[in-house]
């Protein structure tokens, strides 16, 4: 695993210093810790030397060894003679849950103890009343026959995956249930794709920025990420990142290509009809495998029903669509699913199989009723985005009149450029004031959009403009130096 650069590991830790009362050793062996914990140090890094480390952060070299101690000792580094220090993705085994710190979207429970703070790492919504009804709708009788089975349906309820296939056929693309594979939630699809068609060293292209998520399953498998585009792949129709990939494909042939044309996480872009066809074309000449995430694409803002996948536009053998119910309904519904051939479903099925023998069958009983309930589901999601991205718009327009972003054609969150500003510093700083936000360069493969971060809006008003007094401070702080 490659070593952390000195300098962007003194970016990350920005304010580490100042706040908190503990000894400097912990409150740098606690920052270190919050790093891996968020992955915004991979897992695996080498950290710079003791004496490197010292000198870029202003302190003695016993402050940092005595953290880099610590850290040992919780679990949290590895160190080794001539090799150096590794930073864990993970502390102890032994260590109880309470003394746990979890990273990332899962800290939700420290900031409710923390009345002033605000957690905006998660895009995720609340659930529909849609799901309340259908579980409380389920009867006995419904569950009798399947009670009869074992209950491992290693492909899913077959009445789900001809209720997913009836949802293709209805957007232009012919599917038959042989097609589907369902899995819990669209994180998973996109594992199991890594892990059946990417081996170590392969090339996988994706766009940039793009959905963290199929990042780190690419990066599991130790793929050679190699992006397209910048911040809004295809904006415009003008098929500049379908060009991109033109050009690319002449000097290498890559394993598969990973792409979100509606409703792209985290940009909410979606591509129109004139990008699709480039785009198409482009996948096309080169017969490249495509691997097409519509996680969010049922969160868009315009109402045009149901929308047509990119898929449709090329051949089944070569490509993956993956979808979800979660995105819509309720991220505690995991239900997801893979749509390709029934060779390569019945390969992922055999991987699957492997991990979890079977998607909870209630879970996909409740998913196959609420189908029927999609476009309603639609509608209510699409009228209470569109108002908070209002409130979110104005508030920043008030707030934070130099900050940018485009406006997004769906998804619950905002693109947002701070001038000047490292956001992976002010992440940094926000969190230590009980503010979580995701930096952008957390969506690139190549550490980019330094001056970018995801705002989620669909949380409600009252939460950004809670944090925004926090984000804004800690933005002014986190400037970046003039040719910096």
């Amino acid at each position: 695993m490659a070593k952390i650069p000195t300098a962007r590991l003194s970016r990350l830790l920005t304010g580490w210093s100042s706040e908190g009362a503990a000894p400097l050793p912990r409150r740098l062996a606690d920052a270190l810790r919050e790093l891996a914990e968020r992955a915004d140090v991979a897992p695996g890094s080498t950290l710079p030397s003791q004496r490197e480390l010292a000198g870029v952060l202003g302190v003695s070299r016993s402050t940092v060894t005595a953290a880099y101690s610590l850290l040992e000792a919780e679990g949290w580094l590895e160190s080794r003679r001539g090799s150096g220090s590794r930073l864990r993705g993970s502390g102890a085994l032994e260590q109880s849950p309470d003394e746990e710190r979890h990273g990332g979207e899962g800290r939700l429970a420290s900031f409710d103890a923390r009345m002033s703070g605000a957690d905006l790492s998660s895009g995720a919504l609340d659930g529909l009343g849609a799901v309340a009804d259908t579980v409380g709708a389920l009867s006995g009788a419904e569950l009798a026959p399947l009670l009869r089975a074992d209950g491992y349906l290693t492909h899913g309820l077959p009445e789900l995956r001809e209720g997913i296939a009836a949802y293709y056929r209805g957007a232009g693309l012919p599917t038959e249930p042989e097609q589907i594979l369902i899995t819990a939630g669209s994180q998973q699809a996109v594992w199991l794709v890594a892990q059946s068609l990417v081996e170590p060293g392969d090339t996988v292209v994706v766009e940039n920025p793009t959905y963290r998520g199929a990042l780190e399953a690419l990066r599991s498998r130790g793929a050679r990420l190699v992006p397209v585009g910048g911040d809004r792949p295809g904006a415009g129709g003008t098929g500049s990142d379908a060009a991109a990939l033109r050009r690319l494909g002449a000097k290498v042939r890559p394993r598969l290509v990973y792409l979100q044309p509606s409703v792209h996480n985290p940009t909410g872009r979606s591509l129109d009809g004139a990008a699709l066809r480039e785009w198409a074309s482009a996948l096309g000449e080169r017969e490249l495998f495509t691997v097409e995430d519509t996680a969010c694409a049922e969160l868009g803002l315009a109402d045009n029903g149901a929308p047509v996948p990119l898929s449709a536009r090329l051949p089944v053998t070569s490509t993956i669509t993956v979808g979800t119910l979660s995105k819509l309904f309720w991220g505690g519904l995991r239900v997801g699913w893979v749509r390709s051939s029934p060779h390569i479903v019945a390969r992922l099925a055999k991987i699957k199989t492997s991990v979890d023998l079977s998607c909870s069958v209630v879970d996909q009983l409740v998913a196959s009723r609420l189908l029927a309930s999609l476009p309603q589901a639609r509608t209510a999601r699409r009228e209470v985005l569109r108002e908070q991205l209002a409130g979110a718009e104005k508030l920043l327009r008030s707030r934070a009149p130099h900050w940018e972003w485009d406006r997004p054609a769906g998804g619950p969150a905002l693109w947002v450029r701070v001038p000047g500003t490292d956001t992976e510093a002010l992440a940094q700083l926000a969190r230590r004031r009980g503010v979580a936000v995701v930096p952008g360069s957390a969506f690139s493969a190549v550490d980019g959009f330094r001056d970018r971060l995801r705002l989620p809006y669909a949380h409600g008003v009252d939460l950004l403009e809670r944090a925004l007094p926090t984000l804004l401070d800690c933005a002014e702080r986190s400037r970046v130096p003039a040719g910096g």
